[in-house]
Formats: structure tokens, C-alpha cells, sequence
């Protein structure tokens, strides 16, 4: 790929010269679109860039929290990208203050898809642990993972032999994490290919939510199945069955709204109706698909429901023994394309923290003050304002076979004007 140097000249535009760069998934040589506008605009423009980007957080832009030696060490140590920030409420008399810190974790496979595969599993486990230390290091109370984490995201492939990857709830995965949950007093949210023993083996794309005591408290299975581009996934699960369940934790309540569900309005508010106080997006997506609404679809949720919001995108571009196609003309190819990280974090105050890197794994963490949520609830009034009997009126009938749209036609517009 091409680095692009920006800099500014007196009148204040952007001059830019191109030099040649590794193809590491970066922006302009740059680990996120932030990164790049700081280094490349004076103090005073960046400052406003970012108010405009972010937003601002009980009036303010949003600071960085400091965190222990430790965490930082781990950091340096194995090369993952670390950020923290903290979401603050207003004061309240008759409230004190609900802070929770929340971690989103983000990563690369650890081995070539050519591995075997249990060795792949392996070194993914052995990958994340410094990265789960240093959120426990740092007190993290909450940790979400990526889409199916423990594999390959193989879902494009159309090939069955990933179904081995796939585990019972209370399976491999799930008991390497416990045991950090126990650790750490943490609940962790464990996103996995699930096979479901009890129903013939089915397959699912499922989160367990694990307990801080190392209990499951329950699972959510994906609502949403995407059939767009190399995103074969219904060859492997089909629609989830579980509803929008929001879990109740020792820190909050919780919702996990699983990677295509955030194109679906309907879907983040249902977890709202529900009470959700933070709802994940475990994702794996590319960027030539989908990195213009990533900024996007997430943030407007946390404004419209009420609540936060943790997008976690895995990173790496992952190439398959096997070429595939698309079904939509282009050549077979090898790899979905890159996924570009940019994990981050929502507010209900419009304002988002920036984004982990694009290219390298990550450890995000936010002190998420929940009374944030019922204050922009009384601030807005988006519950006592919705229609929900005129949208449940019109949902009934849309779904009958017989349904006809509310459509009103200009009585002129089909007659002979002549």
C-alpha cells in the first residue's frame, strides 16, 4: 500500500506525498483514522476534529484513564494495543455514582488456517492470555471477545471441516475462560461456534455469558444471519432462537447483539425494551464491506436505546488453503479481505471513545458511569415519545401475506395532463 504524509501548509490545507509502505492494514502507515488526524493537524484543529468525531461526554472531551504498571508492561510486552477511557454522569442527590470498567478485546488468528486445528486453538489461547492478565490487572468488571473468537472466521469458506472448531456451551473455551473469571471476579462474554448436544448437534453463532464466579449464567444466539458477499454463513447456523435476552451481572445488565444483527434497528431496540444497560457487538468484518457504517451503526444505537454500547472487530487478514467464490462474478480468492479492528465504545450522550487499532490486537477499557443511561432517558424522553402501538400496529400487518403499504397517491399524478 501507499503511507500518505499529510502536512499542513500556511493557509491551513493539506498537502499530501505518497511513499511506499508494508500492506499492514494500517491508514496511511497510521494505526486509526484518530491517530492519524493528531499527527497530522495542529493541537487547535485536532482538538476540534475530534470534538466533531467524538463528541463530547458531560460537556468535555473524553480523558484517559491511567492504568496499572502491570497492564502497560503486558502491553509493551506482547504487543497489543491498549486504550482507556473513562464515560462520566452528571451528580446525582439521591444516586451515587454506577461505574463499571468494561473491556472489549480484539485479535489476530495466532497460526496459518493450514495448522492443525487443535494446534490453532492452542496458540489463540495462549495469544489472549496476557491480554485477559492485563484486564485483569487493570480491574476490569466486564470483558466481551470477538465473534468466534477460538477460530478461524471460516464462515466464507462453505467448507464443513471448520464445523470442528465448534463447541458445547460449557465447552473448551468456555472452561479456559472461567478460570479468569474466577481469577478476576470478571464476567466475560464468550463468543463461540456452539454445537448444540441436546438438538441433534446444531450448530449456532452463540455468546456465553460467564458469571463472575466462573458460573454460566446464560447464552444469546445471533438473530441476524448475513448472505452479502463472502459471508456464507447460513452453510453453517441459521437464525438464533433465544430472543434478546438481557443478562442480569453482579455490574449491570447486559445484552450481546452479535456481529450483522447491528444492521437492524429493530434488533438494538429490542434490547433495549429489555433493560439492557450495555449491549456488545462481537464482530468480524472487512473493511471494503462494511468500515463506513462501523463508526456509525453502533453510536446511533447507544444514542436512540438509551444505553452503551463495546464494538469489538477482530484484525488480520486470514487466507484459506482452499480458494472460494462470492457468487457475485469476482474471481475465486483465498481471503475474505482485512479485518480492520477499530474496536470502540458508545455512549448515550452521542459521544465514543476512539477507535483500538486496525491492525494490531487490542484491549480496550472504559469506565462506563451507568446512571449516564436513565439521565439521558429523562433528558430525551425517546420512551415516553415512541409509538410503539402505531409501530406494533403496523408490524402485525406487515407481517400477513395479505399486507398493502400505507400509500397515498397524488389523485393527478396518473391522469392524461394534455
Amino acid at each position: 500500500m501507499e503511507r500518505t504524509t499529510i502536512v499542513l501548509s500556511e493557509n491551513g490545507k493539506a498537502d499530501t506525498t505518497a511513499s511506499e509502505t508494508p500492506k499492514d492494514g494500517s491508514i496511511c502507515g497510521f494505526d486509526s483514522l484518530h491517530r492519524l488526524l493528531q499527527a497530522s493537524l495542529s493541537p487547535p484543529l485536532f482538538q476540534e476534529a475530534s470534538r466533531m468525531l467524538l463528541g463530547l461526554n458531560c460537556g468535555k472531551a473524553l480523558e484517559t484513564v491511567t492504568l496499572p504498571e502491570s497492564a502497560t508492561a503486558l502491553s509493551s510486552k506482547y504487543d497489543f494495543d491498549l486504550q482507556a477511557y473513562p464515560f462520566h454522569a452528571d451528580k446525582e442527590s439521591l444516586r451515587g455514582p454506577r461505574i463499571v470498567r468494561v473491556g472489549l478485546i480484539q485479535n489476530s488468528i495466532a497460526l496459518p488456517t493450514t495448522a492443525p486445528f487443535i494446534d490453532q486453538k492452542r496458540a489463540i489461547f495462549q495469544k489472549l492470555t496476557p491480554i485477559i492478565e492485563a484486564a485483569g490487572a487493570s480491574g476490569v468488571n466486564i470483558i466481551c471477545l470477538q465473534e468466534a473468537w477460538m477460530m478461524p472466521f471460516a464462515f466464507c469458506t462453505r467448507e464443513k471441516k471448520w464445523c470442528e472448531f465448534a463447541e458445547p456451551i460449557d465447552g473448551e473455551s468456555t472452561q479456559f475462560l472461567q478460570e479468569f473469571a474466577r481469577k478476576y471476579n470478571m464476567v466475560i462474554v464468550n463468543p463461540i461456534l456452539e454445537r448444540d448436544i441436546k438438538h441433534g448437534e446444531t450448530l449456532w453463532n452463540t455468546a456465553v455469558i460467564i458469571g463472575n464466579r466462573g458460573n454460566i449464567i446464560g447464552k444469546h444466539r445471533k438473530n441476524h444471519i448475513p448472505r452479502v458477499g463472502d459471508f456464507n454463513e447460513s452453510t453453517y447456523y441459521m437464525e438464533g432462537n433465544t430472543g434478546h435476552p438481557v443478562f442480569e451481572t453482579a455490574y449491570g445488565k447486559i445484552a450481546i447483539n452479535i456481529c450483522y444483527g447491528r444492521h437492524h434497528p429493530l434488533n438494538w431496540l429490542a434490547f433495549g425494551l429489555n433493560g439492557a444497560e450495555i449491549v456488545f457487538n462481537p464482530s468480524a468484518t472487512v473493511g471494503e464491506l462494511s468500515e463506513p457504517m462501523w463508526p456509525i451503526e453502533a453510536r446511533n444505537a447507544a444514542i436512540a436505546n438509551s444505553y452503551f454500547v463495546g464494538s469489538i472487530n477482530r484484525v488480520g487478514t486470514e487466507v484459506f488453503p482452499n480458494p472460494f467464490t462470492s457468487g457475485d462474478g469476482k474471481p475465486q480468492h483465498s481471503d475474505f479481505g482485512h479485518f480492520y479492528g477499530s474496536s470502540h465504545f458508545s455512549a448515550p450522550d452521542a459521544s465514543c471513545t476512539p477507535s483500538l487499532s486496525r491492525y494490531k490486537d487490542g484491549l480496550m477499557i472504559s469506565d462506563l458511569d451507568l446512571n449516564l443511561c436513565r439521565q439521558l432517558k429523562d433528558k430525551w424522553g425517546f420512551r415516553m415519545t415512541a409509538r410503539y402501538e402505531l409501530y406494533a400496529d403496523l408490524l402485525t400487518r406487515y407481517v400477513k401475506p395479505d399486507f398493502e403499504p400505507q400509500v397515498i397517491s397524488d389523485p393527478l399524478l396518473h391522469k392524461n395532463t394534455q
